[in-house]
């Protein structure tokens, strides 16, 4: 299984998921201008790059299960690499980022830029306070990227996950929180899936993988699961 983070964030905040992967071989790549990777330019075809090269990773064939803008990436990589990716689990990113929603973003980031330490301190605050301190502590201590979201943002503007999707032949599963805004275009994004589902997590938020972890890990055990009935049924 290959998990990919969300804006800001880095493959440290998978740290209970991997726990719960029950031996499951895993890779938590950063992307580039996050984690170990700060200071990268970061681009979509850069992004997927980081993917696919995690895929090699634990064995050039895998499950990639992505959050928020790693759910996009994730489902990028699967339009282009078909053949290395067994199944997607996408989370908190059905909803098309339109130019009001990275707007949206701008706007954060220039409130963070103006503070003396651009946000960190505030960011990392609000990660100790809503999430276990097995996610919250490698989070924090690999970095809060605020830097990287007008970057991020441009290249959301060349992401199509529709049509990325209807490339895609494999299996996805949405995996949302009930209360997050994120959702709001699911029923498209489902509709465009040549083989998707629906999940919701009742009373989650957008940050379902890090706040409802077990319920998540069941989730993404079960589609790994689902795959491993598929290559058995086919040899």
């Amino acid at each position: 299984m290959v998990f990919v983070h969300g804006i800001r964030l880095s493959g440290g905040c998978w740290t209970q998921q991997i726990r719960l992967s029950h031996g499951r071989r895993a890779a938590t790549p950063d992307l580039p201008g996050h984690g170990r990777r700060r200071g990268e330019a970061f681009s979509a075809a850069g992004a997927v790059d980081a993917i696919v090269e995690a895929i090699d990773e634990v064995g050039g064939h895998a499950v990639v299960v992505g959050h928020s803008l790693g759910g996009s990436i994730a489902i990028a990589t699967a339009a282009r690499n078909p053949d290395r990716v067994a199944a997607v689990v996408a989370s908190g990113c059905t909803l098309v980022p339109n130019m009001w929603l990275r707007g949206i973003f701008r706007l954060g980031h220039g409130a963070l830029s103006r503070l003396p330490d651009r946000g960190a301190g505030i960011s990392a605050n609000a990660l100790r306070r809503s999430l276990p301190d097995e996610i919250a502590k490698p989070t924090i201590a690999a970095g809060i990227a605020s830097e990287v979201i007008p970057e991020v943002m441009d290249a959301a503007a060349d992401i199509d996950s529709i049509d990325d999707l209807g490339a895609y032949p494999g299996h996805v599963l949405f995996l949302n929180g009930g209360h997050d805004a994120f959702r709001l275009g699911e029923r498209r994004f489902l509709a465009a899936s040549r083989d998707g589902a629906l999940q919701i997590v009742p009373g989650a938020g957008h940050y379902v993988p890090l706040t409802h972890g077990e319920t998540f890990a069941r989730a993404v055990r079960a589609v790994a699961d689902r795959c491993d009935t598929a290559t058995r049924n086919n040899t």
